[in-house]
């Protein structure tokens, strides 16, 4: 063009690089995971077809796949809410297939039983569940595949896991909603502690405890395969969790498609403020996410919120 010179012109396209650059990565950045609330107040609602309409409303894609159901299966205590709910876990199946599913596979490695299969019928899962012993597996005893941490923030360098987990199309942790007397709340991604196989690390799983509770929920986080997240907060636990507390009848499922998004939003609807659980502080540390950047889908949190009783130690907690 007339009149413009080299220096100006050069000064011109690195602008626009810039500026461009900044658009590629502006959405990136901007990005909000969607994460729905759904008020549940019991389970005998057809919580199969809310299940359903979740899935559907997330665009996840089942048809064909090879799905593995992760729930929260520790302890029993017929007083207490310790566990997903075999009723939830069955519907949650079935929902699954009736969208296409090519197989829906159960599967837990508790962290303090080893006799899986018992602690499973005393929960009432054998009742729940049809055929549920020929669907599911003991992670505590599966076949496993060393994986290495890239990055980690735990000091563990490698996590055996196992080969169930490892070749399914898509990972669903279908957590109980519950205060945790260690790392505060446990959701979606602390359930998946129990992908970690007792025959390699022993009952409870000290070796994760002695590397570091969060940073090994951080670091399962980015070892999985692809994950999706239902939490049981119909009848959930406050308190001394996640075994000793005691119920909370908060009546609500939470989900979404990342799982740090479902535990910031299950953790406000607690009463819980997400920017203080150091585990979604460590996911925050690494990405561009962060607890503010949710859409949410369905009831508003102000809708459900109900707060959940907190062990003094963590009365720090509190989200006001």
């Amino acid at each position: 063009m007339p009149g413009l010179s080299r220096r100006y012109f050069f000064l011109g396209a690195l602008a626009l690089t810039q500026a461009c650059r900044r658009a590629v990565r502006q959405p990136y950045a901007a990005r909000n995971h969607q994460v729905s609330i759904v008020k549940a107040p019991s389970y005998s609602a057809d919580l199969t077809e809310i299940v359903r309409r979740i899935l559907i409303e997330h665009r996840v894609s089942i048809a064909g796949k090879k799905i593995v159901l992760k729930p929260n299966l520790v302890e029993f205590d017929s007083r207490a809410p310790i566990n997903t709910h075999p009723v939830f876990v069955s519907s949650v199946a079935e929902a699954f297939r009736s969208l296409g599913a090519k197989q829906v596979r159960i599967a837990e490695g508790p962290g303090h039983r080893r006799m899986t299969l018992d602690l499973a019928s005393s929960a009432g899962y054998f009742e729940a569940v049809p055929k549920f012993e020929s669907q599911f597996t003991d992670l505590n005893l599966d076949d496993v595949t060393r994986v290495s941490l890239r990055q980690p923030f735990s000091s563990l360098s490698e996590l055996y896991l196992p080969n169930t987990v490892l070749d399914c199309d898509l990972l669903v942790s279908l957590a109980k909603m519950k205060t945790h007397h260690w790392a505060g709340a446990t959701l979606s991604m602390k359930n998946f502690f129990g992908v970690v196989p007792g025959a390699i690390y022993g009952w409870p799983k000290n070796v994760l405890h002695w590397a570091g509770i969060p940073e090994c929920i951080a670091d399962l986080h980015y070892s999985l395969p692809p994950q999706f997240a239902i939490v049981d907060g119909i009848e959930a636990m406050e308190g001394n969790g996640p075994i000793l507390g005691t119920k909370k009848l908060a009546g609500v499922i939470v989900a979404g498609a990342h799982t740090p998004s479902v535990d910031a939003t299950s953790c406000r609807i607690m009463k819980i403020d997400p920017d203080k659980i150091r585990y979604l502080q460590l996911v925050a540390s690494r990405s561009a996410w962060n607890s503010s950047a949710i859409d949410q889908i369905g009831e508003s949190i102000a809708a459900v919120e109900t707060p959940f009783a907190l062990v003094p130690e963590f009365s720090s907690l509190r989200l006001t």
